[in-house]
């Protein structure tokens, strides 16, 4: 199944949709959708190296949009919608600690999570809630989504074929491994809140 799935993000890489999917699982991922986008940005950086740099764009551009979403949620729907998804992650007790640290450690807290596999719509949506200025919280989601996403450009573009030969001989190992970096980065959440 493993293999299947990551036959057909190759396979996509090709097809004029496989920008539309990268770009919406990338905008939801920053305000309500659990999956990153690297599961796409990765196998299509893989199938088409060069177009590493355009897919890193696309994937900041649209974060950042989604990434605006999850401030409205914060600061618009906080009490219905923000709180839900907050709730969701089992991260409810700790916003107050986290709205309070960003008096101090804002800009911080906003690039440090950004560049991490922290869930990003934590900090998306706390952002709202503790009406951080928004146009510093663009800048610095920019910033942090940019150098996220382009770390991972630079790798598969300069050792694609490397790094492809490695994952497709062990999918299985580099799955087992990508899971485990995501489910730490929710456990480091959950300590950090």
């Amino acid at each position: 199944m493993l293999r299947k799935m990551y036959d057909w993000c190759i396979d996509a890489a090709h097809k004029p949709y496989a920008l539309w999917i990268l770009g919406m699982v990338s905008f939801a991922e920053s305000s309500f959708f659990p999956i990153p986008p690297d599961v796409m940005l990765i196998p299509m950086s893989l199938a088409r190296p060069p177009k590493a740099w355009f897919y890193a764009a696309l994937c900041t551009v649209t974060s950042v949009a989604g990434g605006i979403v999850g401030y409205a949620i914060g600061a618009l729907l906080y009490d219905s919608v923000g709180q839900w998804v907050i709730n969701f992650y089992g991260y409810g007790d700790k916003v107050e600690t986290f709205r309070a640290g960003y008096a101090q450690y804002g800009a911080w807290i906003i690039l440090l999570k950004g560049l991490t596999p922290i869930p990003f719509k934590l900090v998306t949506i706390t952002s709202g809630f503790a009406n951080y200025n928004i146009w510093m919280f663009i800048g610095l989601s920019l910033i942090a989504r940019g150098g996220r996403f382009f770390i991972v450009a630079i790798l598969l573009n300069r050792y694609g074929v490397w790094i492809r030969e490695t994952i497709e001989k062990h999918l299985g190992l580099w799955v087992s491994l990508a899971v485990g970096v995501l489910v730490l980065g929710f456990v480091v959440a959950l300590r950090l809140f």
